[in-house]
């Protein structure tokens, strides 16, 4: 319980916007009104669950009506928590390093916490032994290639870079063919976060996953999509953009902590289907955790 407490505890907004207050109606002995599924219909809108998401959790809450299974407000709280469960179940795939020269390609937007990610992942395996280099092929910015260099160090990790604007997909060849020669564990490929919006820019990134099966054919074995969360629906546009260029395999939501709308992950999981492997919910190392469905769920909905 110290474990999903301190889940939760950084998940409060998300709590204060949502689930306390359909906790507040739980509470109350009156009947199941079109005016209190209403509101529930609302709220889950509010909290980012999507149109997609809200309709078949109201569509499950009708069905329990008609069926005689829901009788109270409580029961309608189970049952969203049930059908919540269910869709994030879909996604608890944890990211495995599968064998040596693993390649990880991660991509994002600027701002979505793509770097300080690459960074805590390459914490997290240099402790358990693994030998890591971060490939440094944001080279738009010099503070990219500078957050990636202070990453690499605090993480014990390698680093190939080149000045700022260099070719990102020659820094990417460069680094994924000097990982896989010197035999690296896990090799994380940065990449330019400007906006997916702009078709020459994602062109670029399509560039740079090019070039990394060109270093090695049957890489990348993963490509890691990071997303902030706290701005909503527009996650699920860059979700659905990056996914339609560059065909990817899992997802990191960041900034967890920092919304209150926390139904954002469950709407990108039914619209996608992409596994979640990571959430993160605070700045420091520790924050960053492996997706557990069950453990999220139960963490929102402690009283």
């Amino acid at each position: 319980m110290g474990f999903l407490k301190g889940i939760a505890d950084k998940l409060f907004k998300t709590k204060q916007g949502f689930t306390e207050k359909i906790h507040e109606e739980s509470k109350k002995d009156e009947p199941i009104t079109d005016e209190y599924l209403d509101f529930i219909e609302e709220l889950l809108i509010e909290s980012d669950f999507g149109v997609k998401t809200t309709m078949k959790i109201m569509d499950a809450i009708n069905e329990g009506i008609d069926s005689g299974s829901i009788r109270t407000r409580q029961d309608v709280e189970i049952k969203i928590r049930e059908v919540i469960l269910s869709i994030l179940k879909q996604v608890e795939k944890p990211l495995e390093i599968k064998h040596k020269k693993f390649v990880i390609l991660v991509v994002g937007i600027n701002g979505s916490g793509k770097t300080t990610t690459i960074g805590k992942l390459a914490s997290l395996n240099t402790d358990k032994g693994k030998k890591v280099m971060l490939v440094a092929a944001d080279t738009f910015r010099a503070a990219a290639i500078e957050q990636l260099e202070e990453w690499a160090k605090r993480a014990s990790a390698s680093i190939v870079k080149q000045n700022e604007g260099a070719d990102p997909a020659a820094v990417a060849f460069d680094g994924v063919s000097s990982g896989i020669a010197r035999n690296y564990d896990v090799i994380f490929v940065d990449t330019a976060g400007r906006l997916h919006t702009q078709k020459n820019l994602m062109n670029e990134v399509i560039k740079i996953k090019k070039a990394v099966q060109k270093a090695y054919p049957e890489a990348p074995h993963e490509v890691l999509l990071v997303l902030d969360a706290t701005i909503g629906q527009n996650a699920i546009n860059q979700a659905r953009e990056f996914n339609k260029a560059l065909a990817i395999s899992g997802i990191v939501l960041t900034k967890m902590d920092g919304t209150a709308k926390g139904g954002i992950i469950v709407a990108i999981s039914e619209e996608f289907k992409i596994p979640i492997r990571y959430i993160g919910i605070g700045e420091s190392l520790d924050d960053l955790k492996a997706f557990n469905a069950r453990d999220f769920v139960e963490s929102v909905f402690v009283p």
